[in-house]
């Protein structure tokens, strides 16, 4: 079987004369086939040079006509031009063409409006699809490269939304993002509409429906005091949240995630973003809140993902509390049995109190640690489970913890922005208030509002030095 393939420019008038001639050849001859490619006159040099160039070809004008060897693959034969291809057929079919010149003129006229109109119409079919636009910021750090397959594979915004990523970071950092994009789109991601990679901050932001700020500060407290540090994130958040106002779109969805200071990061893009929704600006607690589950899970020797519903309160990155006392397990082979969705109350199952006043508590330490240390993998997940819920809704009766702008739950003082259980529904969430918190947690809470009201104090001190108006909202 023969395939011959046409290239030519649309108003060429050659290229109107050989794909007569291919056409007749197709309707006429029950093995021969015709494939045609028509390129607009302004990118046919490109072409015809990109092409050539693949091949291996000599060839400088329109049209450019070659067999490909279906019988036995490789490289397609070059015919050559309209000429050349009048030729083969004359000698293997006996046929030629007898169009005149002001025929072919004319086809080739018809042939570009046509080729305009198409070319219209994809472009028009291109701008009904509307890929979620999903900014992430310092993407060279590890856990990027580890959360753009988890977005993109549709595991998150579902198997029928399509994502557009925007990888920024500095100039120095250029060529990671380079080779993340490039083995993005390697994967080939059915869902990933478009991956780009930017050091321009002007451009940041820009259509937003999503952002995931990633930004971390190295700390090293023997040389930098806390005051500094909380200075140096201040000025990273001042200059992303007037972006965000500029170039995001009115909805859009900010998640604060890293290890350090996530909770002052997503305060300070309120406070500098002023028209930012605070409801849609949360911190990831789901690291920590994970890393607790798994630990549970080995000393009961069961899959982590029976343990739900262990709480995180506080400063995400600081002084935080992880709190079992609404704990369950699912699927927990006890003396209790019941059906795939009974839960079995944490605390009434592990009978070793003594572990959990001393070994897991004094463990939470090391669990700050394990999360710091973690190459990327638990932090991108954290990040992805929350996106999850926010937009398809918490599983029926499970709770998750984020960082979120208080309003005097749970006897917190208003103001700082402090992890607590919630619950996703609708693409928004709800604090769960009708857990029952006892003295002691009360009073363990009220100790780590105290922490971030200490840190909000100084921000406070920084921005009323670098920005007046910031100092304004961040008190109100």
């Amino acid at each position: 079987m023969a395939k011959v393939v046409l290239a030519g420019k649309a108003n060429c008038p050659y290229y109107a004369k050989a794909e007569l001639l291919a056409d007749y050849l197709q309707v006429n001859l029950p093995d021969f086939r015709v494939h045609k490619i028509t390129q607009h006159p302004d990118k046919w040099e490109q072409w015809l040079h990109d092409i050539c160039e693949m091949n291996g070809w000599e060839h400088r004008q329109s049209p450019i006509i070659w067999r490909e060897l279906l019988d036995r693959g490789g490289k397609g034969l070059l015919l050559g031009g309209v000429n050349d291809f009048l030729e083969y057929a004359q000698h293997y079919y006996g046929i030629t063409s007898m169009l005149l010149s002001e025929e072919m003129s004319d086809i080739a006229e018809e042939n570009l409006q046509a080729h305009i109109e198409t070319e219209k119409e994809e472009e028009e079919i291109k701008s009904l699809i509307r890929p979620l636009q999903i900014w992430i910021t310092s993407a060279s750090a590890p856990i990027c490269y580890q959360l753009i397959p988890l977005l993109a594979s549709g595991e998150v915004f579902g198997m029928t939304t399509e994502i557009s990523i925007h990888l920024l970071d500095t100039d120095q950092f250029k060529e990671i993002l380079c080779g993340i994009v490039m083995e993005a789109e390697d994967m080939a991601f059915p869902l990933l509409h478009s991956i780009s990679e930017h050091t321009e901050i002007d451009e940041a932001f820009i259509q937003a429906d999503i952002i995931i700020v990633l930004d971390d500060v190295l700390l090293n407290h023997e040389v930098q005091s806390l005051e500094k540090y909380i200075r140096e994130v201040s000025e990273i958040c001042q200059v992303y949240a007037p972006l965000i106002e500029k170039n995001a779109k009115s909805e859009v969805r900010v998640i604060s995630s890293g290890k350090t200071f996530v909770n002052l990061k997503a305060m300070m893009i309120m406070t500098y973003g002023p028209s930012i929704k605070p409801a849609n600006v949360i911190a990831v607690a789901t690291s920590w809140e994970n890393a607790a589950r798994a630990m549970l899970a080995r000393k009961l020797n069961m899959n982590t993902a029976g343990v739900k519903d262990v709480i995180v309160w506080g400063n995400i990155t600081g002084c935080n509390y992880i709190d079992l006392s609404h704990a369950k397990l699912y699927g927990y082979d006890c003396a209790i049995w019941g059906p795939a969705n009974f839960p079995c109350p944490l605390l009434n199952v592990i009978y070793d109190s003594e572990w959990i006043h001393s070994a897991f508590l004094s463990a939470q330490c090391s669990l700050s640690s394990r999360v710091c240390h973690s190459v990327g993998m638990l932090p991108a997940h954290g990040v992805a489970t929350v996106l999850r819920h926010w937009y398809h809704g918490s599983p029926p009766g499970e709770i998750i913890s984020v960082g979120i702008l208080t309003e005097g739950q749970f006897c917190v003082p208003e103001g700082i922005v402090f992890s607590m259980p919630v619950r996703f529904q609708n693409g928004n969430w709800e604090v769960v208030t009708e857990l029952e918190i006892n003295e002691t947690t009360q009073e363990v809470l009220g100790r780590l509002a105290h922490e971030l009201i200490q840190e909000k104090l100084i921000a406070l001190k920084k921005i009323k030095e670098m920005h007046p108006y910031g100092a304004d909202k961040i008190t109100s």
